[in-house]
This record gives structure tokens, sequence and C-alpha cells, in this order.
């Protein structure tokens, strides 16, 4: 329940149902083990109530809930109310629920006298009966119970005495929280305000939670519409997970209400400060549990979140980040970027190069003369804001500080589409790459699924005395954009390297051949590891003689 601290803040209950709502999300499907994975995030993170799944629907549910989990946040299972014609001893899905290993019992509950009549085939009085003998079952085993009315809003426009009746059955029967659901996502922020300030005459706000879903674009806006009109507990997502257009975005609310008025001195969550400068990380964990890219412009934690292309707006924020900056970075874990793009200014380039730890004097004339650079190469295509790696290489050329670890005579893609062995219709990809090492000829060869991953295993295969500092690094995403359109189309290729120890960068080529934009960015890769562990050795005293040398 939502209460007073001991300095007059109410306390804000954070139930998070990516186990279950985000579950339903297109493309997502949850081992147990992710389940695992995500509940011990969670709980770290300092959430209240964790829904993990609805038992009995599922085997993974069924099995999730069969043994308690080492775990301080409290758990939670969800299912429905009892069905009508049959008492709640009798109702095989609340045997379900009452079976599993959880603290908190939440059922869905009909509020809009449609789905009444309709989905359950029953009588508005007895929707109500099974809401109440459902909570009295569940306080009866010693759980708790929370009462998720399903389309209240929806309920409400056409029949608000009958979605208002639901919600106090729940209430009067124990319901801890009663949450009320904009299941089909289309009800507006001073609708929920004004519907969620009258229900409160019949459920008190320190019992009542909102359960918003994105259709609109506006959960979480609907979400804090409903806090301002006395709700206390709040429904979400990570990173907005959830059927058709997702849930609210807890990663979004959560440092909206800690960190913005009226809500940061009015509340308080079980998110301690601590925690939410993680915030970025788990997000980004979170998506790479999930195999899905990290949302670049998502609120708070997205890479472009803080985020400065212009000139004009680097150099202001240069001398102050406040100027274009509505919270420090930092209070979520994520950083300011300054981007170095066609739109750049000296102050942009500046900023990135000191980022990147390339010193140079401000005063310096090849600054300028970077700068251009990179203007004449974004005119014909080149995206450096994306691809970091690239720009340090091209830096550290422009600055007079790159040498040549090797050089690229020539190379040979050849792709074939034949029938193999089996009679099968196969696609077989090789190339050869020729390449000079001081002076020294090295032609090598090999096979891929594809040729861009065939250039990538030949030019890799064997490059000499360099050939163990770049044995751990892997191709990890690859992206192609076309431009320009019609027979002299441009690609620009984007590559995602990473190495053994886990760190990772972004390259960039651009060609009308899509097979040479592709060699230019694993080449930079290549290059790009090859200065970095050049400086890691110079760091290192004694370690210089044993690296590039050899």
């Amino acid at each position: 329940m939502a209460a007073e601290n001991s300095i007059g803040r109410e306390r804000i209950q954070l139930y998070d149902t990516t186990l279950r709502d985000g579950a339903q999300t297109t493309g997502v499907d949850f081992s147990l083990a992710d389940k695992l994975a995500v509940m011990k995030m969670l709980d770290r993170l300092g959430i209240d109530v964790i829904e993990g799944g609805y038992p009995g629907a599922n085997p993974l549910d069924t099995q999730l809930f069969s043994q308690k989990h080492p775990i301080r946040t409290k758990l939670s299972c969800f299912g429905m109310t009892k069905r009508a014609g049959v008492s709640a001893s009798n109702d095989p899905g609340v045997a379900a629920l009452l079976q599993a290993e959880a603290d908190i019992v939440c059922y869905v509950a009909k509020a809009w006298d449609f789905h009444v009549r309709t989905a359950l085939g029953c009588t508005l009085d007895e929707n109500l009966d099974g809401v109440r003998e459902s909570v009295a079952a569940a306080l009866a085993r010693g759980r708790e119970a929370i009462v998720d009315c399903e389309h209240f809003f929806d309920g409400y426009k056409a029949n608000p005495a009958y979605a208002v009746d639901v919600a106090r059955a729940a209430h009067e029967a124990g319901a801890g929280w009663v949450v009320l659901c904009d299941t089909n996502g289309g009800t507006l922020p001073d609708e929920v305000e004004c519907n969620v300030a009258a229900v409160i005459a019949a459920v008190p706000g320190i019992r009542l939670g909102i359960h918003a879903h994105d259709d609109t674009g506006h959960a979480i806006a609907n979400s804090l519409a409903a806090v301002r009109a006395g709700a206390r507990q709040i429904q979400g997502t990570l990173n907005g997970l959830g059927e058709r257009c997702g849930n609210a975005n807890l990663v979004t609310l959560i440092p909206t209400l800690k960190l913005k008025e009226p809500y940061a001195s009015r509340f308080e969550t079980g998110v301690s400060d601590e925690a939410m400068a993680g915030l970025t990380q788990l997000s980004r964990a979170f998506d790479e549990l999930l195999n899905r890219q990290p949302n670049r412009q998502a609120p708070y934690v997205g890479a472009s979140a803080f985020a400065t292309k212009a000139g004009i707006h680097a150099s202001a924020v240069l001398k102050d980040p406040r100027t274009y900056e509505h919270v420090e970075p930092q209070r979520v874990g994520n950083s300011r970027a300054v981007l170095v793009s066609t739109q750049a200014g000296r102050s942009n380039v500046l900023a990135e190069l000191e980022r990147l730890g390339i010193s140079a004097p401000r005063n310096d004339q090849r600054i300028a003369r970077l700068l251009e650079e990179v203007k004449d190469r974004e005119a014909v295509g080149y995206a450096y804001e994306g691809a970091d790696a690239s720009f340090y290489v091209l830096a550290q050329r422009v600055l007079g500080r790159a040498r040549e670890y090797f050089r690229v005579e020539r190379f040979k893609v050849n792709v074939e589409r034949r029938y193999n062995a089996n009679g099968q219709l196969v696609t077989f990809s090789e190339a050869t790459v020729k390449v000079n090492i001081d002076g020294e000829t090295m032609i090598s060869a090999a096979e891929g699924d594809g040729p861009v991953n065939a250039l990538d295993r030949a030019l890799r295969k064997d490059l000499g005395k360099y050939q163990r500092l770049i044995e751990g690094i892997s191709l990890v995403d690859f992206k192609v954009r076309i431009f320009q359109g019609g027979t002299d189309a441009v690609t620009r290729v984007l590559i995602e390297s990473r190495d053994e120890t886990g760190d990772s960068w972004t390259t960039v080529g651009v060609s009308a051949n899509i097979i040479d934009a592709s060699f230019q960015a694993l080449t930079d890769s290549i290059v790009y590891k090859l200065m970095r562990g050049e400086e890691a050795d110079a760091r290192s005293p004694g370690a210089g003689a044993v690296s590039l040398i050899l």
C-alpha cells in the first residue's frame, strides 16, 4: 500500500508486468532462464512487485511458479476471476493461482458491461460475485489480492456506474490494489485524470493503480495523469514492452517520477538514486537478452538522449550542459555525446576528440581540416555520428598520428549458386585478399556465409605480426542503407565489431558497390583495433616490445 514517509512524501508502488504483459510483444519469447534473469534485474532495480506470468495457462509459467525464488521483490501471479456457475474452490483457473508459489494473486476482471455480456456470457451481477469470491479465496489462502479492472476506461464511457461497481466490489472484498486498465490504449490523459478522480469516491487513492497501454503514445502521460488524480500504483514494463504498441515504459517513468516536478518533491519509489544510475545499463542489457537493438531515441537511456548534433548547440553544451540537457545524463547512467556531422562545428569536433581520448590544441589548424574532411565525406554518404571508430581512424590520419599497418593491394569475391552433392540449391561465397605488410605480400582466401562474411574471414585470416591482436574480433551487427536511389545508388554500410574483452565499436563504408562499402568498414574496424591496442601497450610499461614489433 502507498504511505507517507518521515519527510512527508507519498510512496508510489511500481508493479512490473514485463514477464506477463511484455511477453505478448510480437517477436518476444521468454525462456525460463530469461524470466529468472529479468526477475534479478528488477529485484536489483527496486521494483515493488514483479508479475511473473499466468500459471496454468502455459507450462513455462506453471514451472516458474512451482517453487519460491530468492528475490526481495514480491512476486505476483496473474489469472482470471472465477467463472460464472462454479464456485471459486471448484474453478481450475483460480486453483492454479492459489497453488502458485507467489506472494500476490492478481485477478483480471471485466469492467466493461459489453465484455461481461459478450465475452463472459454472464449477467452483470454474476461478474461482480466472481470478483468478490475470487478475492476472498486468495485472502483465505494468506495471499494478497490485486484486481485489474480490464477495459475500465472504455467501460466507464459506456456505463460509468457499472465500471465503478466492479472497482468497488474488488475494494470492499479486500483487494490490496484495484487497478484501472486502459486495455485498448485509446484513452487520453485528461480523460484518465477525470475518470480516476471520480473512482476515488469509491476506492481510496492509496489502493488505486493504473495500467496503461501505448496505442495513442500516451501510456506514460496517462500513468502520470492517474497519479495526479490520486492513484498510487503504476503498472508498466521494461523498455515499454507489451501487446500491440506496448505498455507504459517504467524505464522512462522512474526517472520522471524521481527527477521531475511536481513528482520528485511529492513522491518516492523503491528505486534508489544508485539504482537509477544503472538504468541505462539495465535497459540495454534487457534488449541484449532479447536480442533486440536498443532504441537510440529512448528517453533518458537512449544513445541519442543526450547527443548534440548542431554546431551552435554543441558550443553551448560545452560551455554549460544545462543549455540543452533537461537532466544530468549520469543520473540515469547515460553519457553526453557531441556528434560529428555535416551540421557540426569546431566545438563538436573538439568535444568528440576529447571523448575519444585524442589530444589536440583548440587552435590547431588541422582541426579545421578535419572538420572539412568530415563534411566532404558526409556529403557523399558517410555518417560519423553513428560510427565513432571510423571517425577516430580518420582523425588520427588527418592529425598525422596514424601509421600504415597494412595496405590492401586487391581483393576479389566470388558468389556462386549451385547444387551440392545432396541435390540442394546453395549459395557459395569465397573471397581472396592480397595485403602488403612492411613490404611483404600476403594472400589469404576464405569461404563464408555470404560475400561480406567471406571477406571478413579472408582479411583477418593472416595479417602477419598483427594477427594475434585481431583474433578476438567478431562482427556482431551489419546495417545497409541505400540512398541516392536509381542505377547510381550509393550504399552506406555500418558494421559493429566486438573483441574478446567485450568492447564494441562501429565503422562505416560508402560506395556504389555494397561489397566495396563493406570492405571499407571492415578495414577501418581492424585498423581501429590495432590503434587502440598500440595505445594500450604504450600505457603498459614493458609491454610495448611484445606487441607490435614482433
